[in-house]
């Protein structure tokens, strides 16, 4: 009999990325064995890894299970490659290509249950894309004077860039992450200051609300809706998707602090799964009445912020608009002004939040009477405004 052949996994990414951390969460529940470049590899190694992740950029073959779609951004960190040729993305859509394929042997990462499937994802999407909005700000502009992610990435990226440009890299990619906080929804209000030179003060363009009164006032609320384990004793997507968004905090000084305050039993959850201890973690899944808070925030943020986006971006195209996301954003192209928790914004209409959008509808419309009956109690149309 052929022994099964062995592959190599290597996972292309860094820990200031809440994607990354989330992906390698994934991979370490799956028991899927895996390099971590840039900063466990050496110089030729690197090299030899970034070429082929280059080679698959410009070929436009680098994949996303189980399939592309025309509206998401392509391709971003983290990236999983198999054997060095094959390049694959999406932490979400990771996480499913890993049930399929190296399934963990104490359970999927989505549920089989429709019902439970549909919570690990409308969970999942919360956090990667309006948890993001938070842990950002958290940051670069809670954390602005005690942070250090521009050097820790300069380390893990030291065999990647010349010698001696470590510094560089550093100081450019902090004043590149806070010019991104309006992007990421991120607005100081007219004439805030952290105490810091210009280029690492959060902006406050001309034309913008200011939005730190926003996010702040969610934080709040999401880190009072936390449990560990959301659907039980056993980790999912959720978990996974709510431990890279909050695990990359823990790195944060204030930010850590304040989490560690205000929810001491969150955040030794978060270090738990940081070093590794969620891995093998059994029991049943199920819907509690404790997933209320948290489902009820994220109808409160992520839901209309999701809906204002789609509407947002219909109306842009329909006007021949063809230029979304950061691209337009740099330029002044495809705004819109919105409100959330009754507070006004301004932001871009975002391609891959549409289709995130999309495919919750499509999942909730999806589910039987018998799913939706079970869901009544937690989710339902006035929460999602998917209709039938």
């Amino acid at each position: 009999m052929t022994a099964p052949q062995q592959h190599t996994w290597a996972i292309w990414g860094s820990e200031l990325s809440p994607f990354a951390l989330k992906l390698r969460a994934c991979c370490d529940w799956a028991g899927l064995p895996y390099e971590w470049l840039p900063a466990e590899g050496g110089r030729l190694r690197n090299y030899r890894v970034l070429a082929v992740i280059e080679w698959a950029k410009r070929t436009r073959t680098v994949e996303r299970h189980p399939r592309l779609d025309d509206l998401d951004e392509y391709p971003l960190v983290p990236l999983l490659l198999e054997d060095d040729r094959r390049v694959l993305y999406d932490s979400s859509a990771l996480a499913r290509w890993i049930d399929d394929r190296h399934p963990a042997p104490h359970g999927r990462l989505v549920p089989t249950d429709p019902a439970l499937a549909f919570v690990v994802q409308l969970i999942d999407e919360a956090f990667d894309e309006f948890g993001l909005y938070m842990v950002h700000h958290n940051r670069w502009v809670t954390s602005a004077t005690t942070n250090d992610a521009g050097e820790r990435l300069a380390r893990e990226f030291a065999r990647v860039r010349p010698p001696g440009t470590e510094r560089l890299m550093a100081r450019r990619f902090s004043e590149r992450q806070v010019r991104r906080l309006p992007y990421l929804f991120s607005v100081a209000p007219h004439g805030f200051s952290v105490g810091l030179r210009a280029a690492l003060t959060p902006p406050a363009p001309a034309g913008f609300p200011p939005t730190h009164g926003i996010l702040d006032e969610a934080w709040t609320a999401y880190l009072a809706s936390i449990r560990p384990f959301l659907l039980g004793r056993q980790f999912t997507l959720a978990d996974a998707s709510i431990y890279g968004q909050l695990g990359m905090n823990l790195s944060d000084p204030t930010a850590a602090d304040e989490m560690r305050r205000r929810a001491p039993t969150t955040f030794a959850w978060l270090e738990a799964i940081r070093d590794r201890r969620h891995v093998g973690s059994t029991g049943s899944l199920e819907l509690t009445d404790d997933l209320g808070p948290l489902l009820l925030i994220i109808g409160r943020t992520f839901v209309p912020l999701m809906q204002q986006n789609e509407r947002a971006y219909e109306e842009a195209y329909a006007r021949g608009e063809r230029r979304f996301n950061e691209a337009a954003f740099d330029r002044g192209r495809a705004l819109y002004d919105g409100t959330l928790l009754g507070q006004p914004f301004r932001a871009v209409a975002k391609t891959f939040q549409v289709r995130v959008w999309r495919e919750i509808c499509t999942a909730w419309r999806a589910l039987s009477p018998d799913a939706r009956g079970r869901l009544r109690p937690l989710v339902d149309d006035r929460l999602l405004g998917c209709g039938d």
